[in-house]
């Protein structure tokens, strides 16, 4: 008998029509078997794919950011087109291929979006340094790193700039006579305090924002493009107030009542306890000083500062139980009104004001947004503490601003949250609370946030501020409770008999307990090995871990530990990290050298900046001046030098360097000088680095490593940054000193 078959003929074919035949058949069933399997996996995650949506949004906000080039229009538009052509593929294609091809559109979509927000930010930036006459309103006042006010103008007039290459915004700290911390006089004049809203002029210096301190370092450029901040700078001398306070706009508007609500409290609760309890309640963090930030931080109780889901819920949950209550003990009400519905619209309410008070960070939208979802689902009789919920607030994050991505308070907060919410629902559904006895269980419910919250962090704290809180858990454990029961509850109740003059009880018992948290603070900051440094992790590191997550908290099915081995890959990757063994700062006054004791600066003052982040990235708990003692440099008159792959790197300072430039400029050597140049032979027989230079180049890395002999293998801070929209410099940098 025969049978006939298509492609197969029957006895009379040839063998290899027969095999070809069965090679066809074999793969047509691994192909079907294939499309079996990814159909399972995708029906897997049918209950995760809205929290799947908004990892791949973020996924291409990170390609964006990680781009050594800016994407242009032509490429921009061919990738809309593509997006819009995977996005509309879902609603005609089968369910197993559909969120594929809504992954990938939504992909493009979020590189999209942060291309175009980039591109919608742009505003002017300073090309030179400026010393000069500056005017403009006061829109927001806070603080630096090294404890000094600053405040952030805009309606700027700059003297002998035209108007449209004025920066739309300059920010200025705060020294000498202008600085009103150390009450400075001049003339009999006390310095200013400046207050959003005031009309000021003052005599400073400005520059464009500064490039990276090294190498794929922090890229303050970045921060400043998106905060249309066009220059930065200081001043020395009194500020001006010109006319009354100019409180057009709602930005000006807000900030002004913050200032004000801050001064108030400040006025009840003196000291660091009147500073910390300003900062909760408005995020104003003018008045805190640089002492108590580094104790909260190194006890890992900073996150108390910042407005989040903590001060956010409990702030918005005693409203609601409060309001509640109220409503209950009122018979009539009681029994005809939704009283629950009116608590949870009452929370709302004032969670947005909180909202525009604290100044709207990231942490606060997202915990604005996930309180909204619940008290929402309240209304809806609905279940809303899900990770569907966070997955709605970094959604909106990302497509208002998705420049945010890249920063720790985006990715703590998101962190510690989705850490939380997926613990304690796992602990709700093998119903804990009912093995505990009552009076525990609030108990054992701060443990596990604290220590969750915690581990869901720490990797993400280490890798932005090189460092781990080692007894964290101890000072949140003693801290959050007082917080939750004492702090947030007193403040409320201040602010609500403030007007009947009776405030004074809140701010009593607020004090108390903040007071408490700040002993705790110094306390476990002062313990031995509280801080633990660590390096700066190369660029891979945190998307590892955060994939590996991510992975193993949203996937379901057999590929789940692919998530572990991403996440401790990205450790292993982190153990792998090479520190520049010279760094050369961009001013080219600063060199460091990498020894077997920690790094070795050159001088013991000057670039503190660069300084502070080279120690801190090499995970260093030294300072400047305990750096500049190190052994290291070969010290001459006028220079310091060290060989280094058989080349004499020399830093040249003071005066005489013409004199002595042409002896060491000789093969073999370089030469680095932060000086001017005016008059200044070519040379040629040497690499010689100019001021100049390095304004070009930006700061310097050289490694360990050497090419072609004894030329040495130096990476510059701008071949790191790429050419992106805030990574343009100036063709010719000067220094302009605008008529006084």
């Amino acid at each position: 008998m025969k049978i006939s078959c298509p492609g197969f003929t029957g006895a009379g074919s040839s063998k290899q029509d027969r095999n070809g035949f069965q090679r066809r058949v074999l793969t047509k069933r691994k192909h079907v078997w294939a499309y079996i399997r990814l159909n399972e996996a995708i029906a897997r995650q049918r209950g995760r794919l809205f929290c799947w949506s908004a990892v791949c949004l973020g996924g291409g906000v990170g390609l964006y950011f990680a781009r050594p080039v800016e994407p242009d229009v032509t490429l921009l538009s061919f990738l809309a087109l593509i997006c819009g052509i995977c996005l509309t593929i879902p609603f005609f294609s089968s369910e197993t291929l559909s969120p594929l091809f809504a992954g990938v559109g939504l992909i493009l979509a979020g590189l999209l979006v942060a291309a175009t927000h980039a591109r919608t930010s742009a505003a002017p930036v300073l090309a030179y340094r400026y010393y000069g006459p500056v005017e403009g309103r006061v829109i927001a006042v806070d603080r630096s790193l090294t404890g000094k006010i600053r405040m952030t103008l805009d309606q700027v007039l700059l003297a002998e700039v035209a108007p449209d290459r004025t920066p739309e915004k300059v920010r200025i700290s705060l020294h000498g006579d202008a600085d009103p911390d150390a009450e400075a006089r001049y003339l009999g004049y006390i310095a200013l305090r400046p207050e959003p809203g005031q009309h000021v002029v003052l005599t400073a210096n400005l520059s464009p924002p500064p490039g990276p301190a090294e190498p794929g370092g922090f890229d303050f450029r970045r921060f400043a493009w998106f905060q249309k901040l066009g220059a930065i700078g200081y001043t020395r001398t009194p500020i001006l107030q010109i006319g009354p306070p100019r409180l057009n706009g709602v930005q000006v508007r807000v900030n002004h009542l913050r200032g004000q609500l801050s001064e108030r409290v400040r006025t009840r609760i003196s000291g660091e306890a009147g500073a910390f309890a300003a900062t909760i309640t408005t995020g104003d963090r003018s008045s805190m000083s640089i002492e108590t930030t580094d104790a909260l931080r190194a006890s890992n109780l900073s996150h108390l500062l910042a407005i989040s889901g903590l001060h956010m819920g409990l702030l918005t949950g005693f409203v609601f139980a409060s309001a509640r209550l109220f409503l209950a003990l009122i018979p009539g009400m009681a029994l005809r009104l939704p009283i629950r519905k009116i608590a949870a619209v009452a929370a709302m309410i004032t969670g947005a004001v909180y909202l525009a008070l604290s100044g709207g960070n990231v942490a606060t939208v997202r915990a604005f947004i996930m309180v909204s979802a619940l008290f929402i689902a309240v209304l809806l009789g609905r279940r809303a503490l899900t990770l569907n919920s966070v997955a709605l607030a970094a959604l909106i994050i990302l497509l208002i601003t998705p420049e945010a991505l890249p920063g720790p308070g985006f990715q703590m907060s998101f962190a510690a949250t989705t850490a939380l919410v997926v613990v304690f629902g796992g602990l709700q559904r093998i119903e804990v609370n009912t093995w505990l006895p009552r009076w525990l269980r609030p108990v054992f419910a701060v443990l596990v946030s604290s220590f969750i919250a915690g581990a869901a962090t720490a990797p993400i704290a280490a890798a932005h501020f090189n460092q781990v809180a080692q007894y964290g858990l101890l000072a949140n454990v003693l801290s959050v409770p007082v917080m939750g029961v004492l702090v947030v509850p007193a403040g409320v109740l201040a602010f609500l008999l403030e007007p009947l003059g009776l405030g004074w009880i809140g701010f009593l018992v607020m004090e108390a307990g903040i007071n408490w948290i700040l002993w705790v603070a110094d306390f476990v900051s002062g313990l031995e090995g509280a801080v633990w440094k660590v390096p700066t992790p190369g660029p891979l590191v945190l998307p590892l871990i955060a994939l590996g997550a991510i992975w193993l908290v949203l996937w379901n099915g057999k590929l789940r530990g692919a998530g572990i081995l991403l996440f401790f890959s990205g450790f292993y990757v982190w153990g792998l990290v090479e520190r520049p063994f010279i760094l050369i700062a961009e001013s080219g006054r600063m060199m460091g050298v990498l020894m077997p004791e920690g790094r070795a600066v050159v001088k013991a003052r000057g670039d503190g900046f660069a300084v502070r982040t080279w120690l801190e990235n090499d995970g260093d708990t030294a300072s400047q001046e305990e750096a500049a003692a190190r052994s290291g440099f070969q010290d001459y008159a006028g220079f310091k030098a060290y060989r280094f792959a058989g080349q004499n790197i020399i830093l040249l300072s003071g005066r005489g360097v013409k004199a002595q430039i042409f002896d060491l400029c000789q093969s073999g050597n370089m030469l680095i000088y932060g000086g001017r140049t005016e008059g200044f032979p070519d040379l040629a027989d040497c690499h010689f680095l100019t001021a100049r230079d390095l304004r070009q180049s930006g700061s310097l890395a050289i490694y360990g490593q050497t090419v072609a002999g004894t030329e040495l293998e130096i990476v510059s801070a701008e071949e790191i940054a790429g050419r992106r929209l805030w990574t343009s410099r100036p063709t010719r940098t000067r220094y302009r000193q605008a008529d006084q």
